[in-house]
């Protein structure tokens, strides 16, 4: 079955998917984006991740490329022509095409729309859940606003790469005080000694992840306690447990930080009872 991407109103072979060279997302990374979990036939908090999505196209001034309610049916779609029953479907909303200018284009340039979706294997995931990653941390060099979800991902990229060089999963990216923020592509988490969830507030500094805020819904079904505050790497360190959050890895723990193993070196219980009741109490909306 050949992969199929939406482009701007067309379903089109994935190979032969493009977008014009103007594009403002190629030009200046003026667009957002999305990542929805698929599993189970089942696409996984649609629901906040439009509102997410809503939340970073007003945040840059920018329309939605159609209803809300068509682009779910886009969604559910692209998911259907690609046979994705576990996976991700990414959406990318940007400015649209206009000649290269800082400033914006015309108020009735067209916002430019692409989805795909693609599979992958829920037992790797499940096998990476059972020894665990590693994570290094590294300084913050983005830009203020990444709470906006958008795709000048620069930073991250090189993270994540620095990362992978050190034989490590992902990278945190670590505030002049010494505080966790979040990963390069996921939201970090630690369980004190007593129980209690921890994780940075979701202001301008980080990301609002949408598992994560899933994953407190879930802690408090399960009857753990979350608090909402920054920790130091130190904190991380010298843990219960650690894991990230997100809808590529849904709930993932870190058994090593910089070298240093976090407790026994091993995935600890709260994180795998969080990912194990995560598709019960996640919002499922039928892929077709």
């Amino acid at each position: 079955m050949p992969r199929i991407a939406y482009v701007n109103g067309r379903y089109v072979r994935h190979a032969d998917a493009a977008v014009h060279v103007e594009d403002r997302g190629y030009q200046f990374a003026d667009g957002v984006y999305e990542v929805c979990e698929v599993a189970r036939g089942y696409i996984i908090d649609m629901t906040r991740h439009l509102d997410r999505l809503d939340r970073s196209l007003r945040e840059l001034k920018m329309r939605w490329p159609m209803r809300r309610s068509a682009l779910e049916l886009v969604l559910r779609e692209v998911v259907r022509r690609n046979g994705v029953k576990n996976g991700l479907v990414y959406l990318q909303v940007t400015r649209g095409v206009a000649p290269r200018d800082h400033v914006f284009p015309a108020p009735d340039t067209k916002p430019a729309i692409v989805v795909t979706a693609k599979r992958t294997d829920p037992r790797a995931s499940a096998k990476r859940a059972e020894t665990g990653i590693r994570v290094i941390t590294v300084p913050e060099n983005r830009w203020e606003r990444v709470d906006i979800k958008t795709v000048g991902l620069l930073p991250n990229v090189l993270a994540r790469q620095q990362a992978r060089e050190a034989g490590a999963a992902e990278a945190w990216f670590i505030d002049t005080d010494g505080m966790v923020k979040e990963g390069a592509a996921t939201n970090a988490w630690i369980v004190t000694g007593e129980g209690r969830l921890v994780t940075r507030p979701a202001d301008f500094g980080i990301l609002r992840g949408v598992t994560r805020r899933t994953v407190m819904d879930i802690a408090a079904k399960l009857g753990f306690q979350v608090e909402e505050r920054a920790f130091s790497v130190e904190e991380a360190q010298s843990a219960r447990e650690a894991f990230i959050t997100a809808a590529s890895t849904v709930v993932m723990p870190v058994v090593e930080i910089d070298g240093r193993p976090v407790a026994n070196g091993h995935p600890g219980s709260v994180a795998l009872a969080l990912r194990q009741a995560f598709f019960d109490i996640a919002e499922k909306r039928p892929a077709c």
